[in-house]
Parts: structure tokens; C-alpha cells; sequence
């Protein structure tokens, strides 16, 4: 009883709650700990969004082309678009619209040079969609891969000072022992809260982005030989 009363006095009862754990450890790990939370936070900032945006683009390629394909004239889409953009391919149809008025107005008398000018029109604004709709995803992909190494560090360099500090104080009861390691694990175990979501949300939005990027390049196809043919017909 009175080796075990000697114990009790050297080594208190440590603080295993989270917060206990945040505040006894080391200055490095509490600074890989609120890095890895504030990228955690960013990351699902940018989950909801792209979440948002991408059912918001959907919703509206959906619309466009069921007004594109529903016989309405060219024109008369233009105008509407250009009035309230709407991105996504009401933004590359009316990229190829403005340079088509362009090259008219200009009396463009070649084909093949209208034709070239167009297919590049409509590289730009894919690019130019696409960039949009993959904004962000990058660091997503960061966070997913090096956020349990981040989390390591702090852990490797929380136990080093928890080896440090028990041979100092000559006491290896378990006491002592599992307040510095539990507090440096916590640090692996925020690298591992941060990454995985990220790692899932990415493949997830990278997937979706793929999807919507496939049908701008769909559309650009179909839209670049419908007026392929109406070249065709006037230059007869």
C-alpha cells in the first residue's frame, strides 16, 4: 500500500479527455493539431460547396439541353443566354455563338478558318469550365494524402518528449506513461479525421467533375457539327 501510495504521488491522474489531451501536449504537436483541424474545416468549406455547385450545374445542363435539343432557333437561345448566363454549356454555346456572329459579320469567306477558329472557341471555354468545376479539388487530394503524415510527425516528436520527460523522471508507471502517449496519438489520430473525408470527398467530386466535363465536350462535338453543316449550306 505504501508503494503504491509512493506512485499515486509522483505520477497524478492525467486528463484523458480531449481537451486535456490538446493542452498538456508539446507546443509542435498543438500546432500540427489546430493545422490539421483548420484544413479539416477548409475541406469540408469546400465539400459543401462543390456539393452545391455541382447539383446546381447539373440541374442547369439538364435545362439547357432539353431547350437546345427542343427545336428552338439558335438565335433565340442566344439571346437568352447571353442575357443571364448560366455556365456551364449555356457558357460554350455561347462562346461558339459569339464567334459564329463574328466571323458572319466579318463576311469570313473560309471555311476550313471558321471552322478551326470555332473548334478552338469551344477548347477555350471547355478549358475554362472545366477549371472551374476542379477548383479546389487539389487540395482536397493534399490534405487526403499527406494528412496522416502530418499527423505522424506530431505524434513521433509527442512521444520522443514523452520518452524524454519519463526517463528525466525516472518513473515508467503506467501512470506516467499514458498521458504523453496518448497525447501524441491524438495528433495521428486528427491527420486521419482530416484525411479520410477528404480522400472519399475527392474521388467522389473528381468523379462528378469528370462526368459534367465528358458532356461539355459532348456538347461541344455535336454543337461544332451542327455548324459544321450550316457552313456547309451557305457556302454552296
Amino acid at each position: 500500500m505504501e508503494a503504491m501510495d509512493a506512485v499515486g504521488a509522483v505520477a497524478p491522474h492525467a486528463d484523458l479527455s480531449i481537451w486535456g489531451l490538446f493542452w498538456a501536449a508539446d507546443w509542435i504537436v498543438k500546432s500540427v493539431m489546430l493545422g490539421l483541424l483548420a484544413a479539416s474545416i477548409w475541406c469540408w468549406a469546400i465539400i459543401v460547396d462543390k456539393t452545391i455547385t455541382y447539383r446546381r450545374t447539373e440541374r442547369a445542363m439538364n435545362q439547357f439541353e432539353r431547350t437546345f435539343w427542343s427545336g428552338q432557333s439558335l438565335e433565340e437561345l442566344y439571346q437568352q443566354q447571353a442575357e443571364r448566363p448560366s455556365g456551364g454549356l449555356g457558357s460554350v454555346f455561347v462562346a461558339a455563338m459569339k464567334e459564329w456572329k463574328r466571323s458572319h459579320e466579318q463576311n469570313a469567306a473560309s471555311f476550313v478558318g471558321m471552322q478551326q477558329r470555332l473548334d478552338k472557341v469551344l477548347d477555350v471555354a471547355i478549358a475554362r469550365e472545366s477549371e472551374q468545376l476542379e477548383k479546389n479539388l487539389g487540395f482536397l487530394a493534399t490534405v487526403g494524402s499527406a494528412g496522416p503524415f502530418i499527423g505522424l510527425f506530431g505524434t513521433v516528436w509527442g512521444i520522443m518528449n514523452a520518452f524524454t520527460n519519463i526517463a528525466a523522471s525516472s518513473n515508467t508507471s503506467l501512470a506516467v506513461v499514458a498521458g504523453p502517449i496518448a497525447e501524441a496519438l491524438f495528433a495521428t489520430a486528427i491527420g486521419l479525421v482530416a484525411a479520410i473525408p477528404a480522400v472519399v470527398a475527392y474521388n467522389k467530386l473528381s468523379s462528378d467533375a469528370g462526368k459534367m466535363i465528358g458532356r461539355l465536350e459532348g456538347f461541344a462535338d455535336e454543337f461544332s457539327t451542327i455548324l459544321s453543316r450550316q457552313l456547309e449550306a451557305r457556302s454552296r
